[in-house]
């Protein structure tokens, strides 16, 4: 490579939101090889800034009453599957909003749908990814069957409540699995059920956002029913923050301890009106993107970064998305 090569290299923008992969943002390349079928991300830690927390005593309070709401709500949920279907989906929304509150969050709600529309029934819910927390939010919306990574299930405490929601594991990248998912979630909605997806594909630190992958936007073209797109943000102490994310080496419980320790620490969903299926899965996952994403905007930043490709290390993303 010549001078001017490495010149013309060097001063070339890349979008950290679409190519610097998370490995790459991390540092040293993976060992092994990579499913370019998985979305990836290059959110991690370094996403993430130190902040405030709240005493020792009211991290354990808080930890103490989100375990005590998480086992009412699986022992009283079991017992909710026997209730009709109206009076079940309002016990979720109220075990949501009940868990939410003990963890120290509050949930700031935007509806833009008519009241006579805002009960949900046969759609495709679709969002963008933060946390954890965005099921358990959305939940307290528009209670509904989530699609998830499987490795949810086996997420420590947070798996057994995952099963009694009734989400939907998916096997990110194994195209063999995605038909007869696909077709799963085409005859939940056929039978009027809400399905909830993730259409990044994975999470996002909330200062920057993915793209909405078509794929299970082709669910609700099949089975002929609107798209309700929901935009999720987080705060705290007013400001756009990240550190609910569950991203990068994150786990559900480093994620959980950030979370309860944040001393007012927000969740804003923005609801926006039913988008009508059109044959074209590619028109409704675009129209539903540009809803929702940007999903927060954190000191002005826009959603994609432009940085020297030099410069595209994880210090030079951290720098890039809070300075």
């Amino acid at each position: 490579m010549t001078t001017t090569d490495q010149t013309r290299n060097q001063s070339k923008p890349v979008q950290i939101a679409e190519t610097i992969s998370p490995i790459a943002a991390a540092g040293p390349d993976p060992v092994g090889p990579v499913n370019q079928w998985v979305p990836t991300s290059p959110c991690g830690r370094h996403c993430v800034p130190a902040t405030t927390e709240v005493s020792t005593f009211r991290r354990i309070v808080r930890t103490s009453a989100a375990l005590i709401v998480m086992l009412t709500v699986l022992v009283v949920g079991l017992l909710a599957f026997l209730l009709p279907r109206r009076a079940r989906h309002g016990y979720w929304r109220v075990g949501a909003r009940i868990g939410l509150r003990v963890m120290g969050v509050r949930l700031e709600v935007t509806d833009h749908r008519p009241p006579h529309a805002r009960r949900v029934r046969g759609a495709l819910v679709v969002a963008n990814h933060v946390s954890f927390l965005d099921i358990i939010a959305i939940a307290s919306v528009a209670p509904a069957r989530f699609v998830a990574k499987r490795e949810v299930l086996s997420m420590g405490c947070f798996g057994p409540v995952a099963r009694l929601f009734g989400v939907l594991p998916h096997v990110r990248g194994d195209l063999r699995a995605l038909t007869p998912m696909l077709e799963r979630v085409t005859r939940i909605l056929d039978r009027g059920r809400a399905v909830a997806v993730f259409p990044e594909g994975t999470t996002w630190c909330g200062a920057a956002s993915g793209r909405f992958r078509p794929a299970f936007f082709q669910s609700a073209v099949d089975a002929g029913v609107p798209v309700l797109p929901i935009q999720v943000s987080y705060s705290a102490s007013g400001r756009p923050t990240t550190l609910a994310g569950l991203i990068g080496e994150d786990t559900i419980a480093t994620t959980f301890r950030r979370i309860i320790a944040a001393p007012d620490l927000r969740i804003s969903l923005t609801v926006f009106d039913l988008q009508l299926p059109t044959p074209n899965r590619r028109e409704l996952a675009t129209g539903a993107q540009r809803l929702v994403l940007p999903a927060t905007d954190l000191s002005d930043r826009v959603e994609m970064v432009a940085l020297p490709r030099s410069a595209a290390s994880g210090t030079a993303v951290r720098d890039a998305l809070t300075n």
